[in-house]
């Protein structure tokens, strides 16, 4: 069109109508029609006009407004008033519709035309010059004040036209439902009546109102009510509009079934009725359907459009569909719809969404252009991947260098990016940028540095920040605040806030729930997750799979096995998660026969166990030393359930065949593994060897101590299996190298503890301790279980002292273990309190003996937790059976 209208303009210069008044005015019009690059050429013929008249003023006005440049209009508006000032041209109601159109139709940011203070001076002018009651210019004024938010205003001037129409009515309710006011422009067609009743446009708007109700519910019984009205008038058939809408407006309410019951009753279709539907399976979650829609809508031979194609790609990123994904990459390419910015940046975040970073980085590279969105997309895609920080980074920094403003969107994806790497000092730089850009003080950049300051260890500043937010925070920031506590230890004031979450009235989610619970599971505080579990009932969580997976995990290391048997019973669903963890608790309480029974419970409910299962099933048998059955199930993961063993499930195996003394057959299955073997391994054969009263074994333990010393030489737990095992023969020259060694060694042992939790917090204890302020009373209590220990028989082990001492020496080396200690300063406290003790390493031979002696002097259980699994102690026997 653009190309045939210069042809004419060049015939006309030629000619001698070239400067006549009428026909400049049809050029401007002409090329006010055509594409905005077009609006330039029309300056130039209103330039070149020599005798000017209203219309050319009005043309040159319109051709800017119909493009959204206000600018240009107020412009050649406020020259034509100088003319009118000098008895030259004033404007009319045409004039004014076109500012006001363009006043309603430009983006609202930056531009001349974003303040309603020029809508109010306007109002003056059309005042002065007796428009006002011209029904075209007085309904673009009710648009117009409505968009602003001025609804008095604009009720005000819909009310004093002399003549209303649906256009003035039109004009009011679009504004509304600009101001996302639906349910009041429902209100407007309601007075409105017979004005509106018949009319095709007005019923499109009246279902964009609807579909902007604030609850889906009301907009969808709403909707049903005017659909059926336009059945019974024949307005639904009158035009494909119509039917847009209602597609449009059951979609948005949620009823997307309805949605497309409409859409396949349609008699025809446009670009509009493809677009509504793939937009509204997409919205509503239906991504497969979407594609399907999208397909469909290419074989009618239907060109898509730009919305169309984000609408689909938003689909086929929500459902990783690579393939489809790539698929409608081409057909945008062919179509050309891939030079669009939004285009471009919606097959940016499809390629992200499936894990192709390479493809989403050429797409961006090539971009001849970008807006804010498709830097944030890019920085998206990275913090979703697995790219480094400094990647990350780059983008930012080219973004800024642009003159780029970055904003909440960019803040949070790269704060994402540095969290995983604890970069806290860029993180503190970023959040000075984030104040000098105006977001800092948004909830969701906030959350972001929470989760990066608490990551980071910085509790300090994580803390400062949450007291600024105060009235902003919201769930996420309550939850970030919790798991930071948790991620750094601290799961006293972790609980403490969940308290203060209580009290406030901000209910703890699922997640808060299951971070705190993994916390009390990891430290084995039975009575802060009973808290938790009971705050979760109060605050009416809605039972959920992984919830209670976490309470039967959090139950069964806190050392109920019993209440996580309970929970377990109780749960509506159980998934893999749920079984796994149920195993390997009983595994783990040394319930063999209940862990197996347990695992063919799960294959028979039709599920199948995975790698993990299998760990739980091989680790119980090991604990129960069931070498055949703990084969026949090695053997099984390949032959019945198509699994390849891990290198856990070797260990597994070694472990199992170590502790049941069968060292011969152990060595025979490690020369046959088809991988191998790693420290874990290593350390399950020296550990074999340690037990093992077979001296012959030398060879095996010493080729096994150095393959642990090459492939590991700076874990120091290695050397201290290795010294141990050298003490346990009286070897002390070789202990003497072995602790050398692990001194020299850049990693430091972990020094072994125990520790019991009470209603006044956590109470840790060392070997040799002196340090508890109990101290005099714990070691009077010692020395009363160990006379009454001697009385019953007990004998000490003394080969489980590793140093070389004299026996007594030994003896007393023994008596003072941690959880000797900790299980006197409960006695100490009181008669009745359960015995409950973790242990961060193995329990050694003689403790274990002792605490069978203790169960049955003082009459009660004991039940310890080492790092390997639990012993029940009652009436001088332990649920180990002797054998750990």
């Amino acid at each position: 069109m653009f190309s045939l209208g210069t042809q004419i303009h060049a015939m006309i210069m030629k000619s001698k109508h070239s400067f006549d008044t009428v026909v400049c005015n049809s050029l401007i019009s002409m090329y006010g029609s055509c594409s905005i690059e077009s609006a330039g050429y029309a300056d130039k013929v209103f330039h070149g006009t020599p005798v000017r008249n209203t219309i050319t003023w009005n043309s040159i006005i319109s051709v800017h407004s119909q493009k959204g440049d206000a600018v240009s209009s107020f412009n050649f508006f406020s020259r034509m008033q100088e003319g009118a000032s000098s008895g030259g041209f004033k404007p009319n109601e045409y004039t004014f519709g076109s500012l006001i159109a363009v006043t309603y139709a430009s983006s609202p940011s930056g531009s001349l035309s974003s303040s309603p203070r020029l809508i109010e001076q306007m109002l003056g002018k059309i005042l002065k010059c007796g428009f006002l009651f011209d029904l075209y210019v007085g309904s673009a004024m009710v648009s117009a004040f409505a968009r602003y938010g001025l609804f008095d205003t604009a009720r005000e001037v819909f009310l004093e036209l002399d003549h209303r129409n649906s256009v003035s009515v039109n004009g009011l309710m679009l504004g509304l439902i600009k101001q996302n006011c639906g349910q009041e422009a429902v209100e407007v067609f309601r007075e409105a009546g017979d004005l509106v009743c018949q009319d095709c446009d007005s019923h499109v708007i009246l279902l964009s109102a609807i579909a902007e109700f604030d609850g889906s519910e009301e907009g969808r019984r709403k909707g049903s009510e005017i659909h059926g009205r336009m059945i019974r008038t024949g307005l639904i058939d009158s035009r494909i509009a119509v039917s847009n809408g209602l597609v449009n407006m059951y979609s948005k309410c949620g009823s997307i079934n309805r949605a497309v019951s409409v859409f396949k009753c349609m008699r025809a279709r446009d670009e509009v009725s493809w677009n509504s539907m793939v937009a509204g399976l997409d919205q509503n979650g239906h991504f497969e359907e979407a594609l399907i829609f999208f397909t469909d809508m290419l074989r009618t031979g239907a060109k898509p459009s730009n919305f169309t194609t984000i609408s689909s790609l938003s689909s086929s990123s929500s459902s990783r569909s690579l393939g489809m994904g790539s698929q409608i990459h081409c057909v945008t390419s062919k179509a050309g719809l891939d030079t669009d910015i939004s285009v471009s940046n919606s097959l940016m975040a499809m390629y992200g969404e499936c894990g192709r970073v390479p493809e989403s980085w050429k797409i961006f590279m090539s971009m001849s252009g970008y807006d804010t969105i498709s830097w944030n997309s890019m920085l998206g895609v990275l913090a979703n991947s697995e790219a480094p920080a400094e990647e990350s980074l780059v983008v930012f920094m080219d973004m800024m260098k642009r003159g780029w403003t970055p904003n909440r969107a960019t803040f949070v994806n790269l704060l994402s990016t540095l969290t995983p790497c604890s970069l806290l000092e860029i993180g503190k730089q970023m959040h000075s940028l984030a104040e000098k850009c105006g977001v800092s003080e948004d909830t969701c950049v906030e959350n972001a540095f929470l989760s990066l300051y608490s990551k980071s260890g910085d509790m300090e500043s994580c803390e400062s920040l949450f007291a600024g937010m105060s009235y902003r925070r919201d769930d996420v920031s309550w939850n970030s605040m919790v798991a930071g506590y948790v991620h750094n230890g601290l799961l006293s004031e972790a609980m403490d806030l969940v308290w203060l979450m209580m009290h406030n009235d901000q209910k703890m989610d699922c997640f808060t729930f299951t971070t705190v619970l993994s916390a009390c599971s990891s430290v084995a505080a039975l009575e802060r997750g009973m808290e938790i579990h009971a705050l979760g009932i109060r605050s009416q969580l809605k039972p959920d799979v992984v919830m209670e997976s976490s309470l039967v995990d959090m139950y069964s290391k806190c050392g109920r096995i019993d209440y996580a048997s309970t929970v377990f019973r109780l749960m509506p669903v159980k998934n893999e998660y749920s079984w796994n963890t149920m195993i390997a608790g009983c595994a783990r309480h040394g319930q063999a026969r209940k862990a197996l029974e347990l695992f063919n419970e799960m294959r028979d409910g039709n599920l199948e166990p995975d790698h993990v299962t299998f760990v739980g099933v091989l680790s119980a048998c090991s604990h129960a030393c069931l070498v055949e059955e703990g084969m026949n199930y090695f053997e099984s993961m390949t032959k019945k359930h198509g699994l390849v063993p891990r290198v856990e499930h070797y260990s597994c195996v070694v472990d199992l065949l170590g502790r049941a003394g069968e060292i011969d057959r152990m060595e025979d299955f490690l020369k046959k593994m088809p991988v191998s073997p790693n420290g874990l391994i290593w350390r399950t054969v020296l550990s074999a060897c340690c037990r093992s009263q077979n001296g012959t074994r030398t060879n095996l333990f010493m080729r096994a101590s150095e393959i642990l010393v090459e492939l590991e030489p700076h874990n120091p737990v290695n050397y201290v299996l290795i010294s141990n095992l050298y003490a346990s023969k009286g070897r002390w020259e070789g202990v003497a190298k072995a602790r050398i060694s692990l001194r020299g060694s850049p990693e430091k042992k972990e020094t072994g503890c125990s520790w019991v939790t009470l209603r006044d917090g956590v109470h840790i204890f060392r070997s040799g301790d002196r340090s508890h302020p109990e101290t005099v009373k714990i070691y009077e209590k010692l020395e009363f279980l160990r006379e009454k220990m001697k009385e019953m028989g007990y004998i000490p082990r003394t080969e489980f002292a590793w140093y070389d001492l004299e026996a007594e020496g030994k003896e007393e080396v023994l008596s003072y273990h941690s959880e000797r200690l900790a299980v006197a300063f409960i006695l100490t406290r009181s008669s009745w309190l359960p015995i409950r003790i973790m242990k961060n390493l193995r329990v050694c031979g003689d403790c274990h003996i002792a605490f069978c002696y203790i169960s049955k002097i003082v009459g009660r259980q004991i039940v310890l937790r080492d790092y390997i699994r639990f012993h029940h102690f009652v009436d001088g026997r332990c649920s180990c059976g002797d054998f750990w």
